[in-house]
């Protein structure tokens, strides 16, 4: 197996599992990798299609399946009704979401992490992974 540098782009990481990448594919894989946004499926087919109208809402759904399964991508469901990605980040983080809005915020807080550990092993578990979603609405300001 390849090694493949940390800054590797998403089109590096998927020449290097040996996935075969048509320009659709290298399309897909650019649009994904520049969304900070956790689009849909449908999103991502807006967003490929304007670069290339020859795309397929299909394609990006085959295209989407396939990175995940090589696990570029990690899927999440924000109880929007919609499956969402994200390129598989450097680093961990959490997420929160206005539940209004839709508008999902990456964020990082050692504190949490630790009381995650903390509750694992206080159970008998050495913690190995997480997701933390926090589903929020903006406060009200004052008037």
């Amino acid at each position: 197996m390849e090694i493949v540098p940390a800054e590797a782009t998403l089109e590096e990481q998927c020449v290097a599992r040996n996935m075969r990448m048509t320009e659709q594919r290298r399309v897909i894989a650019r649009v994904l990798e520049a969304a900070s946004d956790h689009p849909d499926v449908e999103e991502l087919y807006r967003r490929a299609s304007a670069v290339d109208p020859r795309i397929s809402l299909s394609t990006v759904y085959r295209t989407v399946n396939l990175f995940e399964e090589a696990g570029l991508v990690t899927k999440h469901d924000f109880k929007d009704g919609r499956a969402r990605f994200e390129q598989i980040p450097d680093e961990h983080h959490d997420h929160l979401i206005d539940i209004r809005s839709g508008k999902v915020i990456e964020f990082r807080n050692e504190e949490i992490e630790a009381i995650q550990e903390v509750i694992a092993k206080k159970l008998g578990y050495k913690l190995v992974d997480h997701r933390l979603e926090l589903y929020a609405i903006p406060l009200e300001k004052d008037s």
